[in-house]
């Protein structure tokens, strides 16, 4: 999505209510899932051509796909071979519905498959790097200079092709890189069109969204919201909507886009669970309540969550605890509050792909609340707190959360926070957790949050912390022994979380991190540098 000012009609309420997959769907790409890695790449990569895109699983059958009226189809890579037994296939009917259809590595060889050519396996498999020697630099290919690199992860090829088909591209290893059946759309790459490493993949992606499905670019930040407002209104009318506030981006755009939309039939609530960095609390409420006047619930509920994890070593207890908490001082705050008919929830489009948790009213239809979701509000709720959802992000990506953030005026600091886990520092120091230890790693972390701002590179990481471990060592300060804690830092560079390197910062900023906590930090004496990747390890330690 691009990210214009958008400019709300004023009439906004009185027009016709139509959803904003139904106004989207006109301009839709459809991707048809076998289990890539890569499906919702391929997702936010049409996305970024300003044309909405939805993930739907390869048993969508053609009478589907026809309903939905999608202008072309991506058929996904996946873990298979088209001709082991019981490999996934999608309804061969979607090769009469005349709509220009991408097949993506599996998603190829399925086409080759289904339409009479031949897939084998290939005396070579061919993984990574490749050159692409393009043998027809029209239409598919257009823009995509000849040799540029192709991202390969394949086993199998395609043998023969089937009628009607053409080459339009191969490797030194694979002569059928790239196929065409020009006259019904259809078409084929070997390699992996969405990820960075193939050089000519986004330009590839767009002649197939723009030129051979002839999409127009209507997935905007202005449309979102303008049709997210309208549809807000038109939904909620006279009632009362609660939204559990964490400070992340995803409920704060949250909370600015349903204040826009509903006013003050929205209630924010808050829940201080002592376990938020140093001065979080104090700044979430000044931005929300005092700088754009979003009245915000206050809960202070520290000493609570403190007696919950008294004791507790083990990380999966500790965070069970937490989020048991969660749910005592939530069920108990939107009672004294209600009633409320709305619950909303910051659902990110990649929880709508991987996530079951909801269900839908029999009686209503409507989804209802049973879980809050895990990474963000910590715990579960009850399920007789029959709350209706609201989820106007459902349909977006992280990224175009943060863009749709920015547009309706939220604070850059909140746009581009460094993700934080719903049990906070909790899960940031290792073993039992106490007042002390609390107050230790607030300073140490505040000083990494700080130094790394002091020298611009902040937005270098996709996260960087400390983390405080339960064992001490011997140092010296001022002539005496001590025996302190070690502080562990963590600074990873990553694109969405999956996988993360750890960041090789210069010398020159570990050794002022480690001098200003060392002497800065009471109880500290050692720092030490966490040099492990994702995989094979994780971004947080607990």
């Amino acid at each position: 999505m691009t990210t214009q000012t958008p400019s709300i009609p004023q009439n906004a309420e009185t027009l016709p209510p139509e959803s904003i997959e139904s106004k989207l769907n006109r301009q839709m790409i459809v991707i048809l899932d076998f289990g890539s890695q890569y499906s919702e790449l391929i997702a936010r990569r049409i996305r970024e051509t300003n044309v909405y895109s939805e993930v739907l699983s390869y048993r969508t059958t053609a009478e589907q796909l026809q309903q939905l009226n999608p202008k072309g189809i991506i058929l996904s890579g996946g873990p298979n071979s088209v001709y082991d037994e019981g490999a996934p296939h999608c309804d061969p009917n979607i090769w009469q519905l005349g709509v220009p259809i991408l097949g993506v590595c599996y998603g190829m060889q399925l086409m080759v498959q289904q339409l009479g050519g031949k897939v084998e396996r290939a005396k070579r498999g061919e993984y990574g790097k490749a050159s692409l020697h393009i043998d027809d630099p029209t239409n598919l290919l257009t823009n995509v200079e000849n040799g540029s690199i192709a991202w390969m992860s394949h086993a199998d090829s395609c043998k023969a092709l089937p009628s009607g088909f053409e080459i339009l591209a191969h490797t030194d290893n694979t002569d059928c890189a790239a196929i065409a059946n020009h006259s019904k759309k259809l078409f084929g790459v070997q390699f992996h069109p969405e990820v960075v490493h193939s050089v000519g993949g986004i330009a590839l992606i767009r002649n197939f969204v723009y030129h051979i499905c002839e999409c127009e670019p209507t997935w905007t930040t202005e449309a979102f919201v303008e049709e997210s407002i309208r549809e807000i209104r038109a939904k909620i009318g006279d009632k009362r909507v609660l939204l559990a506030l964490s400070g992340g981006v995803d409920s704060s755009t949250l909370a600015f886009l349903l204040h826009r939309a509903i006013g003050d039939q929205l209630t924010c609530m808050f829940i201080d669970q002592g376990f938020m960095r140093k001065g979080e609390p104090e700044r979430l409420m000044d931005i929300f309540d005092r700088q754009f006047h979003i009245p915000v619930v206050y809960v202070n509920a520290r000493e609570r969550f403190l007696e919950q994890v008294k004791d507790v070593t083990d990380p999966e207890e500790k965070r069970k605890r937490i989020g048991h908490e969660f749910i005592q001082v939530f069920e108990e705050e939107s009672n004294r509050l209600g009633p409320f008919d709305y619950l909303a929830q910051g659902t990110l489009y990649p929880d709508v792909i991987e996530s079951a948790d909801s269900n839908v009213d029999p009686k209503t239809g409507e989804r209802v609340a049973v879980k809050i979701k895990s990474h963000h509000n910590v715990g579960g709720l009850p399920k007789n707190l029959r709350f209706k959802l609201v989820e106007p992000l459902r349909k977006l990506f992280k990224d175009e959360v943060r863009k749709l953030g920015r547009s309706i005026g939220l604070p850059e600091e909140i746009v581009r926070r460094h993700p934080f886990p719903g049990p906070g520092l909790a899960i940031r120091i290792l073993g039992e957790v106490t007042k002390e230890k609390l107050n230790i790693l607030r300073d140490a972390d505040f000083i990494v949050r700080d130094e790394i701002s002091k020298q611009g590179m902040y937005h270098d990481f996709w996260q960087a912390f400390a983390v405080l471990l339960p064992v001490r060592s011997v140092g010296v300060m001022g002539d005496q022994r001590t025996y302190a804690y070690p502080i562990v830092l963590r600074l990873v560079s990553s694109e969405d979380g999956m996988t993360a390197d750890w960041s090789k910062v210069p010398y020159d900023l570990l050794e002022v991190l480690s001098n200003r906590i060392v002497n800065e930090v009471k109880g500290v004496n050692r720092v030490v540098y966490d040099i492990t990747s994702k995989p094979p390890g994780t971004i947080e330690w607990e």
